[in-house]
């Protein structure tokens, strides 16, 4: 249903930048993917952001934060998504569903914020305003 790919969404060529795509039509509303969580706690953070790996995780719940397995740490931002996730705290999953019918060969963006409509600047956009 699903594959990672090249993504085309920059104008580097840049091997390494890939995407999630559907590989077959995702009705609205399927649930397509449900990613493992990988929690650490928050304090432990700060040795993560010495790495590249600080721009994959996700806040989990209060206290933690998370890296997402499977595909989960793959997909692209938009600020017009296809696809939305919700936490599944039960299941320890990150559980993303088609906001829209996607379509095959399509690639699949979710919202950084972590809702389709949010439109607030993103927390590297807000570091890189900082630093100007």
């Amino acid at each position: 249903m699903i594959e990672v790919r090249t993504s085309q969404i920059t104008d580097v060529g840049d091997e390494f930048n890939k995407g999630v795509f559907a590989s077959t039509l995702i009705k609205e509303g399927t649930c397509f993917h449900r990613a493992p969580v990988l929690p650490y706690p928050n304090e432990q953070h700060e040795h993560i952001e010495k790495t590249y790996l600080a721009d994959y995780a996700f806040e989990y719940g209060e206290h933690h934060t998370a890296f997402l397995l499977g595909y989960g740490m793959m997909f692209n931002h938009s600020y017009e998504p296809n696809a939305v996730y919700e936490i599944n705290f039960d299941n320890h999953s990150f559980d993303f569903y088609a906001y829209r019918d996607i379509q095959p060969d399509e690639e699949i963006f979710i919202n950084y914020n972590g809702e389709a409509e949010n439109d607030d600047p993103l927390w590297f956009n807000k570091e890189e305003e900082e630093q100007d």
